[in-house]
């Protein structure tokens, strides 16, 4: 099991990614895979995952909040009734005695009317709407930049360990072809038994190797579909083209990283313009609110309530209302000094993700770089292990090595497939690592 060590401490770190995320019956899709590549499993997660569901939802939520408060530059029509009935009556003492005034039952109907001219409320609203529907949205990328990143890699955990039990069946196989011949020989007299139990030890390892790995497929697959929301029920496989990927794992490592591609370089920029916006809306709180209003009242008054809606004594007006705070004991100004500080802190939150994504892009360029060159040699290493293991294997069988170098050339040969396997898919993970570092993973 200790050829395999390597491999395990990759795959186990997928494990951090996303776990706040539950797959459940009711939320799982109704699509039925066979088979899926990697672009279809980015489809169906990016589809269904819950957190993308939710951000999605978010964004009508948010188109909603805008247009309630837009809907203030909109005339404002409400309708009020009252009916009041008076045990006693007002009493007015004047120099010629003393008389009662007003009537028993009174009841009125007002149709009042607003209009807003300026209103700082209304304007922050109309003049952000656009910087609050991105900021939302860059919410949503940003999620799905997470989620391709983690659907990949879990993708690629898949595959590793796939490829491992492949190349353990061919090692079995061969095991098993030696196995028959050391103890064919040894019971014609030719060998003594060391061979045969040499070739017995080394196929018990490699079939418990493979157990390992493929008691191990299950939790990686339930991965993948935590993350495409993909009912645990069903069973899908996922295919790739083995002759692609070394290609695919190739990676241009000259370029230079561009913080503005970043969706965090994105969402600073509509932050500055949401916190530019509420600068400008605590200054506009010196100004004054004007508005337009217009009400008709319909008043109705009889000592007796049968009669009390036969006579109408309307009363109508318009006018214009202007309202402007004098003084609230410097309120107005600190507001206007924190959006000035809250703007300038800004500034410093670019040059710090300029500082964190420089360090993170060159972290995973050279862990890259690293991994590159290991996957080169590995690969030149399995090469040679094949012709050392052919070569070995036919002097054995022409009598001039022993049955131990061939176990040796095996072992050799078994532990640089692994290794390569291993440099191949650590290689493909680290290249995610790299485009999700320097923002060229754009999700739809």
């Amino acid at each position: 099991m200790k050829r395999i060590t390597g491999i395990f401490t990759i795959l186990f770190v997928l494990q951090a990614h996303f776990t706040h995320a539950q797959v459940t019956l009711s939320q799982a899709t109704d699509t039925t895979l066979q088979e899926a590549d990697l672009q279809t499993c980015i489809d169906v997660a990016l589809k269904n995952f819950p957190l993308i569901k939710q951000n999605q939802l978010d964004q009508k939520i948010t188109e909603s909040q805008i247009k309630s408060k837009i809907a203030a530059w909109y005339p404002q029509v409400n309708l009020n009734a009252s009916y009041q009935n008076t045990f006693q009556r007002l009493t007015m003492v004047t120099s010629q005695g003393s008389f009662t005034s007003g009537t028993y039952n009174t009841s009125g109907v007002q149709l009042a009317a607003t209009q807003n001219l300026f209103s700082r409320d209304a304007l922050l609203a109309t003049k952000s709407a656009g910087d609050v529907r991105q900021n939302t949205l860059n919410q949503l990328i940003t999620n799905k930049i997470d989620l391709v990143a983690s659907v990949t890699k879990s993708y690629y955990a898949i595959l590793s360990i796939m490829q491992q039990v492949k190349v353990l069946d061919e090692d079995i196989v061969r095991l098993q072809r030696s196995l028959k011949d050391s103890y064919n020989q040894y019971k014609a007299g030719i060998v003594d038994n060391t061979g045969y139990k040499q070739a017995t030890i080394s196929l018990n390892n490699s079939k418990a190797q493979k157990q390992g790995l493929e008691a191990s497929i299950p939790y990686y697959y339930a991965l993948l579909k935590m993350y495409m929301n993909y009912p645990a029920e069903k069973d899908f496989s996922v295919h790739y083209d083995s002759l692609a990927l070394d290609q695919l794992a190739r990676l241009d490592t000259n370029q230079n990283v561009d913080f503005q591609q970043r969706i965090e370089y994105k969402s600073l920029v509509t932050n500055k313009r949401l916190l530019e916006a509420n600068l400008k809306y605590e200054k506009w709180s010196y100004l004054p609110t004007v508005s337009l209003f217009g009400n008709y009242n319909m008043n109705y008054f009889n000592n007796r309530f049968s009669g009390l809606y036969k006579d109408n004594f309307p009363q109508s007006y318009a006018g214009i209302q202007v309202a402007m705070p004098l003084f609230q004991g410097g309120k107005r100004r600190e507001n206007i000094k924190i959006a000035q500080f809250n703007l300038e802190r800004n500034a410093w939150d670019f040059q710090n993700l300029k500082n964190s994504v420089n360090q993170e892009y060159q972290s995973a360029i050279a862990t890259y770089k690293t991994d590159l060159a290991t996957y080169n040699a590995t690969k030149e290493n399995m090469q040679l292990a094949q012709e050392v293991y052919s070569t070995v294997e036919l002097q054995y069988r022409a009598g001039v090595k022993t049955y131990l170098d061939v176990i040796t050339a095996e072992t050799t040969l078994l532990t640089s497939k692994i290794n390569f396997t291993n440099s191949l898919f650590k290689l493909l993970s680290d290249k995610v690592d790299v485009e999700k570092a320097n923002g060229s993973i754009q999700p739809n």
